[in-house]
């Protein structure tokens, strides 16, 4: 099916022309030549007038001499210095939202993008042999969110999961299992999972204790590390397990997330371990890169300490061991060159901002970036605690990711059972589990990525406000409404009927997803996504409370009125899909 043209679309378009028949000169302007023209009506005639040293509210009269009224626009009329007031049509907005409703793709009319592109999105990258806690959390959900809107319009995404499985920890923790065996397992019986995770934690902790307090065993992990890198039979077999437990814990918490990440896109920093020494002599060779005090350092110009000297990006010590720079750096070569991808985004925490900056800029240097191939940290804020501080357990420990997200779960089920009037106990679980994810995903994906927010569950799984669970209950609300309507009538649109005012908001709304939903991808902000379908399921409320669907005037209206309960749900239910949440049918 064709896309359908959003009726704000249509109405730039119309004054676009307008603009023209009055000014001819404007052709060249770009406000004119803007795919996205969301402030066009406000702010394109004062600025066309300024320009034109033209009195605004004469200039805007005369463009509306120009637009005739007919299907989609209803009335035009000047208000204030030169701004224009636009009326749609009752009929228009209905024929459009038919349009869209047609649409048996599932995706509503929404066109894909003109011209996709290849996008490597890094995000969602857990430690080996260490559990995921609260701080893994924003990189995995708006990781996740962003390739399902890229995806959505078209883009060809290429997910990668950079997880940490390379370096000085893992010679460290091998060579203290060899020295402590017996504390691998303290039942002896094979375990996985979560708890095999909590054990290599365990262990991880306590050989990190002795590393640091224990000259000797300090010498003897590096050791280690040499033979890892060497790839030394026994080493090598110890580590590979280390690995692959951590990925049955990785799967088990993302499952829990509802989230899909596939083992073939999981590619940590060993996987470019063959790609290190060639990209440091790469960089030295084009100048990009040079030696200081026997390291090979990248130094920037703007980038220098408090002490204003420069501060550089050390690509390899001068031990001849490679940095987090060296991965990084044969990261985007792999990505660039091999995959073919035009954008790169790192969904990474904003404290990492500086090596990032340094590392892409490193990058543009040596000509692996430029104006075609461009790289973007979609960065991101603190999970807080209600205290406005870093989230932490009572004694100051990180929280544990799983734990956090079993209380939301037992919270949301709680709510979950309270209203529920038909749900088994079975569905009470199930939708609990919805919810409560839901409720997490959607509190970090309804703030903008950079900001800090605060975790509170109360305030997460509330009926009331701007949460998940309220959109939820909103499209459950409809589909029960759906499934009470008497089979005699079915949704359908009347463009010949006349529009409550409700109707008329609640309308134009929904015909605003697909712009929305363009933005969001283009600007990689989830959050924008979000405030939209809020808005949306406010919209309904409003809808719901002003106008009877069921019980109203004529056939005719009702059958309209449920139409447009369908294509709300509809928006609903597709909105919260490309943010990662379900929608149960029944709450």
């Amino acid at each position: 099916m064709a896309p359908v043209t959003s009726l704000s679309d249509t109405v730039q378009q119309q004054l676009a022309s307008a603009i023209l028949a009055v000014r001819p000169e404007a052709a060249a302007d770009p406000l004119l030549r803007r795919s996205d023209r969301a402030d066009f009506q406000a702010n394109g005639i004062l600025a066309l007038a300024k320009k034109a040293k033209a009195n605004p509210r004469e200039l805007a009269t005369e463009v509306v001499a120009q637009v005739a009224a007919g299907d989609v626009i209803k009335d035009v009329e000047v208000s204030g210095p030169g701004f224009l007031n636009i009326t749609i049509a009752d009929r228009a907005i209905t024929r459009n939202l038919a349009a869209r409703y047609a649409d048996d793709t599932g995706r509503l009319g929404v066109p894909h993008a003109e011209q996709p592109g290849t996008t490597v999105i890094d995000y969602a990258q857990p430690n080996v042999a260490k559990e995921m806690h609260v701080g893994h959390l924003r990189s995995a959900v708006i990781g996740d969110a962003v390739v399902k809107l890229l995806e959505f319009t078209g883009e060809n995404v290429v997910r990668r999961h950079h997880i940490g499985d390379w370096g000085t920890q893992f010679g460290m923790l091998i060579q203290y299992l060899d020295e402590h065996p017996h504390e691998l397992d303290h039942s002896g019986a094979e375990v996985t999972g979560e708890e095999a995770m909590s054990n290599l934690d365990r262990l991880y902790k306590a050989a990190r204790r002795l590393f640091d307090s224990d000259e000797e065993f300090k010498t003897r992990a590096r050791r280690r590390v040499v033979d890892l890198q060497a790839g030394e039979p026994a080493t090598l077999a110890a580590w590979q397990k280390f690995v692959d437990e951590s990925k049955i814990y990785f799967f088990s918490v993302f499952e829990k997330l509802d989230m899909e990440i596939r083992d073939a896109d999981i590619v940590g920093e060993s996987g470019y371990n063959d790609m290190l020494a060639e990209t440091c002599r790469l960089l030295e060779e084009s100048g990009v890169a040079v030696r200081s005090e026997g390291a090979l350092c990248v130094f920037f110009d703007d980038i220098k300490g408090p002490d204003g000297k420069p501060v550089p990006l050390i690509v390899q010590k001068s031990d001849g061991g490679f940095g987090y720079a060296a991965t990084d750096l044969s990261a985007i070569r792999d990505r660039v060159f091999n995959l073919k991808a035009n954008s790169l985004i790192y969904v990474v925490d904003a404290r990492q901002s500086l090596h990032f900056k340094m590392v892409f800029e490193t990058a543009r240097k040596a000509g692996w970036l430029n104006d075609d191939v461009k790289a973007y940290q979609l960065a991101f804020g603190t999970v807080l605690g209600k205290d406005g501080k870093p989230f932490k357990t009572r004694e100051g420990e990180t929280v544990r990711l799983v734990d956090l997200l079993d209380e939301a779960i037992d919270r949301a089920s709680a709510v979950v059972r309270e209203k529920a009037q038909d749900l088994s106990e079975e569905e009470i679980a199930e939708r609990g589990a919805q919810v409560g994810i839901g409720a997490v995903k959607y509190a970090d994906l309804s703030t903008s990525a950079n900001r800090d927010y605060k975790f509170d569950l109360d305030q997460m799984v509330s009926l009331n406000g701007d949460t998940s669970v309220y959109l939820q209950y909103a499209y459950a609300r409809i589909r029960s409404i759906l499934r009470k309507a008497p089979e005699s009538v079915r949704p359908a649109p009347h463009p010949e009927l006349e529009l409550h005012e409700a109707e008329r908001a609640l309308g134009l709304h929904v015909d605003a997803f697909a712009e929305t939903v363009a933005e969001a991808a283009k600007e990689y902000a989830p959050h924008k996504l979000a405030a939209y379908l809020y808005q949306l399921a406010s919209l309904y409320t409003t809808f719901y409370d002003k106008c009877p669907v069921l019980k109203a005037d004529s056939p005719e209206q009702v059958s309209n009125r449920l139409f447009l309960c369908d294509i709300t749900a509809a928006t609903l239910h597709r909105g919260m899909d490309l943010l990662g949440i379900r929608t149960p049918e029944r709450l």
